[in-house]
């Protein structure tokens, strides 16, 4: 794929350009309504952002990251009372700027890591700080040569392990840019993320690697006895093989040889790694499906984690699992249930946290493992949600992930819908809370004046087929319901996600920033979305586009059916997975009268031999393109392209290892070919997510202007 982005049709790209191709009538680039568009963009993150949260074992202090994730300030204080906090950094100077973040607590409470870049003048490399909180300059433990995320104490305290590759040359992960094509492909330049680890009393030591080379490290737990580690790994590359990874197991100090430095031991003491379970060989449900989030029960006996169909690494849902950690057969001990869980932790060796997703909520339950559970003789047990929002939540690690005491006894997060903006939260599983966010106590209450600069939202579900499908719908801002409006429908990507109700908008096209300029938008969660268990997960596998599509018109029609929507000025976004719907869309319906598909898929059968992320379509398609190419195109806009009438905008990133350019470029030259209005736009230095602020924006100012010129505006 990156072969023939570097050489292809795409290599006349300048770097710090937007280059584009158009063809037909495009968008007019300097809209008398920019200016406005501007002032709602600007106005989309209103209040003071949060970034991850963490609560000390103890839970006498709470930490937080004001300004985002891996950027902003660490603060501490009471969570009694978070206005008398304190500052902790790295920085030698209260005026010198550092990228500071990813927090973790030692185990007594008594000192807090994070990753800094106070070290490397550039502010480019991050290495490992240990604060003790008592007012003296933060410790550096590392110097470490790479990307460096997620660290972990162990439960003894003595280490803390994370993620690293070294000598990065750019984030893992196939979100980011992918490097320009060189050498051989898939052999020379292969980055490997591995589990390193440092002692807590080193002093900006080389990071010792402890997982073998040979393997792509995505996810890991220390043991309880802090001896070993599981983790999730596959063979590289990284980006492609998440899909076919495996549970491992590995001991770190057998045999440590005498009078050795803490390194040295390490080295000589870890042993080889051991598969405790292979998705890709177990028969029943689990077969060939994905695994993510281990964690080691406390006895040391099992591994929980969740398993299911997932089509990203980090946006997890499925069933919650456990297996032995000497292996053997795995057990759903959600099987069934009509939610997805996205994240778990122990609470003792009888009970499990489990964070997910059950419709438009997200929530929180305690299942009770006890010993007749484990051993198959019954299932698990659930109490009523410990809390139940309709919102995001989150600590700032793993999808829908939660910061706890070491007693379980309280849960730290931050939450935020449509109408309230991020606030940090408490539970307290067994008590009854009210505020803000029902069975919650609100922390935080920096934001409490700020209001929505967009419409109303509401959950709304309708049937399709034989489900009940649930989306948003938000209002046009100063909604009137005696006025016509526009509806446009965003997709979201994935197509294992889910649309969420969530403060602000993000990077690319944002729903509320349409909403706030005057459109009904329609936000839904077809088959295949997360949140309604793994059945309706996995219920568009050999069948993207068609039942999917079902459901989004059925939810356009009940829109319609209630609210005052002009079905002349219907249209369609989406990104990723959503692109695709998007290009799907408007060669199977008349439906929309304006598209604009970001990071799309034109054409399944070329994508499969385009991207760096081919693994992931066998358990959708249920085999390789070259084993059936039949389920491929049937579900490939470009074989319908002669039914479009659309007016379509096409954008994507020139690096995007996800959705390859040349899949956006096939498309937009079918349209030109057609004759149908259409535009392609190509962002350099661009992966599959955006990170130029400039672009970002960029796209946003196009798609409005897009459907504005083929729908109307936004206000009648």
């Amino acid at each position: 794929m990156r072969a023939v982005i570097a050489a292809g049709a795409f290599f006349f790209l300048s770097v710090g350009t937007v280059a584009m191709a158009q063809s037909g009538d495009g968008a007019a680039q300097n809209s008398p309504d920019r200016a406005h568009i501007e002032e709602v963009l600007r106005g989309l993150n209103r209040g003071r952002g949060v970034g991850q949260v963490a609560i000390s074992p103890d839970g006498k202090r709470l930490a937080w990251i004001e300004g985002g994730r891996g950027g902003g300030e660490i603060r501490v204080a009471s969570p009694e009372d978070l206005s008398k906090s304190q500052r902790v950094t790295a920085a030698a100077t209260p005026e010198q700027h550092c990228a500071e973040g990813e927090l973790t607590w030692e185990p007594d409470s008594k000192a807090l890591a994070f990753f800094s870049s106070c070290g490397d003048q550039a502010g480019r490399q991050e290495d490992l700080y240990l604060s003790r909180l008592d007012g003296s300059p933060a410790k550096r433990l590392t110097a470490a040569k790479g990307y460096v995320h997620e660290p972990a104490f162990s439960p003894d305290g003595s280490k803390i392990a994370f993620l690293y590759v070294e000598g990065a040359t750019r984030p893992a992960g196939a979100l980011a840019a992918m490097k320009p094509a060189a050498g051989v492909i898939g052999e020379d330049n292969v980055e490997v993320q591995r589990v390193a680890m440092v002692a807590v009393d080193a002093s900006a030591a080389a990071p010792t690697q402890v997982s073998p080379a040979n393997l792509h490290t995505y996810e890991f737990d220390w043991a309880p006895d802090s001896k070993g580690m599981a983790y999730v790994a596959a063979e590289p590359p990284g980006e492609n093989n998440w899909w076919v990874a495996r549970l491992y197991t590995q001991a770190l100090e057998s045999q440590v040889p005498k009078g050795e430095g803490p390194f040295d031991k390490l080295r000589a003491g870890s042993g080889a790694p051991r598969v405790v379970l292979a998705p890709a060989e177990v028969a029943g449900p689990l077969h060939g499906l994905q695994i993510a989030v281990p964690r080691w029960s406390p006895d040391g006996k099992y591994i929980a984690f969740i398993g299911g169909l997932m089509s990203d690494q980090g946006s997890t849902g499925g069933d919650v699992w456990m297996v032995s950690a000497s292996g053997g057969e795995p057990r759903d001990l959600t099987a069934g249930r009509p939610t997805s869980p996205a994240w778990v932790e122990w609470g003792s060796n009888d009970y499990l946290f489990v964070s997910e997703l059950a419709g438009g909520n997200s929530q929180l339950i305690r299942m009770k493992v006890d010993a007749d559970v484990r051993s198959g003789s019954k299932p698990p047990s659930f109490g009523s949600p410990i809390f139940s929002i309709p919102g995001g939540v989150g600590d700032g690690r793993l999808s829908h992930s939660l910061s706890s005491t070491a007693d379980r006894s309280v849960f730290v997060f931050t939450a935020s819908n449509f109408e309230h903006p991020t606030e940090i939260y408490g539970a307290k599983p067994g008590t009854v809370m009210t505020s803000g966010l029902e069975g919650v106590m609100q922390l935080s209450h920096w934001n409490d004046g700020v209001k929505p600069g967009w419409g109303k939202a509401e959950s709304l579900s309708w049937k399709s087929d034989s489900f009940r499908v649930q989306g948003w719908l938000l209002f046009p801002k100063d909604y009137d319901e005696h006025r016509k409006y526009p509806l446009i429908v965003e997709v979201h990507g994935g197509p294992a996600a889910a649309a969420m109700a969530r403060w602000g908008g993000g990077g690319g096209i944002s729903g509320v920033a349409l909403s706030a300029l005057g459109y009904f938008v329609l936000m839904p969660n077809p088959r295949g979305s997360f949140g309604q268990g793994e059945a309706f997960t996995q219920a568009n596998r050999k069948d993207f586009g068609y039942g999917d599509l079902r459901d989004i018109l059925a939810g356009v029609d009940t829109v319609e059916a209630k609210y005052p929507v002009d079905s002349d000025r219907v249209g369609i976004t989406g990104w990723s997975y959503g692109g695709f719907m998007t290009m799907f869309a408007v060669t199977q319906t008349q439906r929309f009268k304006a598209a604009v598909a970001g990071a799309g898929l034109s054409n399944w059968q070329s994508y499969y031999g385009e991207n760096s992320i081919d693994q992931w379509m066998i358990p959708y398609f249920g085999a390789s393109v070259y084993d059936d190419p039949a389920v491929y195109a049937k579900s490939s806009a470009i074989n319908f392209i002669k039914k479009v009438k659309t007016p379509t905008l096409v954008v994507v990133g020139d690096r995007d290892g996800e959705c390859p350019a040349p899949q956006s470029y096939e498309f937009w030259h079918a349209l030109r070919d057609e004759h149908v209005p259409t535009e392609l736009v190509v962002y350099p230095n661009e992966g599959h997510g955006f990170v130029n602020p400039e672009h970002r924006r960029d796209v946003m100012d196009r798609a409005v202007e897009w459907f504005e010129k083929y729908m109307g505006k936004g206000r009648d």
